[in-house]
């Protein structure tokens, strides 16, 4: 991998003392893009496409102006984008009817606009025709994109089997091809998007975090962009570590809205509002869900659940109604479900619960990832036990737990624990509902959410403490991995951490439980159930 920055000082210089070939001057831009010096970057690629024209290399030219283009276009700067789109369709259509790679590049934004448009055929067939040129002038970057312009675009009419295909194929051409840099963060952050919109976020984590080990191969290269800060940000939330990936989504907010501002701002301050709410701060939480609404960004279902946390029950259930009702696209839909129905429940709408629950069940069906499954199946527990059909709601809980428990998702894991400790309790077996309830307890304490704690508060039976030897949760959570024989590598790899910080976490597991081998770290696991 290229060390991007002593790359950028290296051409500055020269540069600076004599000027660079149009060559060099475009590696120069590039290094400037992948150190997140974005003015910088556009100046530079600028000047090295006038310098290609100016010794007659046309091709060079158009590819400079394709590169800017794009990611001008990606900034959210639409003039400035398609003004550099348009001179480089301008340059080719100057070279007459010579055919080259060139001219799938530009079918590239066509195909974008198009699908962006609900053109979703006629973007499909850009994309297939951009793919068929890049097979035919064996041209990689073309191939790349014109592949996750395929692969996107059956997901988005629904042949999701297929799309998901062409797209896990992207991971194997970024590791065996000699792709541009530019192309190769675009398929990154649109790939990571992709998979979320589909909630398949296993693979969203595993692309994420393939990211991010290409980032650190580079040194001080701006590894996300866009999206992508805001999913690393979501990621982070999801595997238990609340306070970093708030600081995550605060550092997206201020990038996102710098000049010119990005339409990913609202997903930032999206994220950092609902981390604040779990966090049980409800001002900063509301200022956040404004700030996603002044960027386009729907506050919903964080901002119903907020006003359900404040006692505003009528309000909750009103405003997360109106957003169903306009909520088309079945991925759209899958996002507000399980709220509404858990604001159905409290508010004892179990009929209008019990349809909602129906619908949640047909999309976790058709989607089949699963972080919906198990969602159907905690919403499905929890309609269960306010039926007082407690066979049933353990049936679907436990199995919401098991997905919880193999996708490494702490939070959604106690909060149904949190359920099946309440059935318990309807069935009088308060030995198996304190297990349950202090096992939430102590997951909502390491994560620090207040308000789940407060509720909990109320239910909580008293039950001796199970020496757990000081660990923390993500401490026990390698710990499991560690006794289930995995290397650190894995673990690494499965909890959306470092090689390094594993090697910590392991390191403090040895010293807290007086060990020196992992054979003896998952002995004593077991010994004391640790793991319960």
């Amino acid at each position: 991998m290229q060390n991007w920055s002593d790359i950028h000082l290296r051409l500055s210089r020269e540069y600076k003392e004599k000027g660079l070939e149009p060559k060099k001057l475009q590696t120069l831009a590039l290094s400037a893009y992948l150190l997140g010096r974005d003015s910088e970057c556009t100046e530079l690629f600028e000047r090295a496409h006038l310098a290609f024209l100016e010794i007659n290399k046309r091709k060079e030219a158009i590819r400079c102006a394709f590169w800017l283009g794009l990611i001008l276009l990606n900034d959210g700067e639409k003039s400035r984008g398609g003004g550099w789109i348009a001179r480089g369709e301008r340059l080719l259509s100057e070279f007459g009817e010579m055919q080259h790679a060139e001219r799938g590049l530009f079918l590239i934004p066509m195909a974008l606009s198009a699908l962006y448009s609900g053109q979703v055929e006629n973007a499909y067939r850009l994309f297939k025709k951009a793919l068929t040129i890049g097979h035919q002038y064996a041209d990689v970057d073309l191939r790349l994109l014109g592949r996750l312009g395929c692969g996107q675009s059956k997901i988005h009419i629904g042949k999701i089997t297929e799309g998901v295909k062409l797209l896990d194929e992207l991971m194997i051409s970024l590791s065996i091809e000699n792709i541009y840099p530019i192309a190769v963060g675009i398929t990154y952050c649109a790939v990571i998007e992709t998979f979320r919109k589909i909630w398949d976020l296993q693979r969203a984590q595993e692309w994420t975090l393939a990211l991010t080990r290409w980032c650190e191969s580079q040194p001080e290269m701006v590894p996300f962009r866009g999206q992508c800060l805001v999913r690393r940000a979501e990621v982070i939330q999801l595997h238990g570590e609340w306070r970093l990936a708030l600081e995550e989504a605060k550092k997206a907010c201020i990038r996102l809205v710098g000049p010119p501002g990005e339409p990913a701002a609202g997903e930032a301050f999206y994220r950092k509002a609902e981390l604040y709410r779990l966090l049980g701060d409800f001002q900063r939480a509301e200022e956040g869900y404004r700030d996603a609404g002044k960027w386009g960004k729907n506050a919903q279902p964080g901002l119903a659940l907020l006003r359900l946390s404040q006692g505003q029950i009528r309000l909750a259930l009103t405003s997360i109604k109106n957003v169903l009702l306009e909520a088309k696209d079945i991925k759209n839909r899958a996002e507000i479900l399980p709220a509404f129905v858990h604001i159905l429940l409290v508010s004892k709408k179990f009929d209008e619960a019990h349809e909602a629950v129906q619908e949640l069940d047909y999309i976790a069906g058709e989607l089949n990832v699963p972080y919906l499954q198990a969602m159907n199946f905690h919403c499905k527990g929890q309609l269960y036990y306010e039926a007082n059909e407690h066979k049933k709601s353990l049936e679907n809980l436990q199995k919401a737990v098991e997905i919880w428990n193999a996708q490494h998702l702490p939070y959604e894991a106690a909060k149904t624990k949190e359920i099946k400790g309440k059935v318990y309790l309807k069935l009088d077996d308060r030995d198996n509902a304190a297990i349950h309830l202090d096992s939430a307890k102590w997951t909502f304490e390491q994560l620090g959410a207040s308000p789940d704690l407060h509720r909990l508060s109320k239910l909580r039976l008293s039950q001796r403490i199970q020496e757990n030897y000081g660990l923390t949760l993500r401490e026990l959570q390698v710990l499991k991995s560690v006794v289930g024989g995995k290397t650190n590598k894995v673990i690494a790899a499965e909890l959306f951490i470092s090689d390094r910080t594993v090697d910590r976490h392991v390191s403090n597991i040895f010293n807290k439980l007086g060990v020196s081998s992992r054979v003896e770290a998952a002995t004593c696991a077991l010994k004391n159930n640790l793991l319960d």
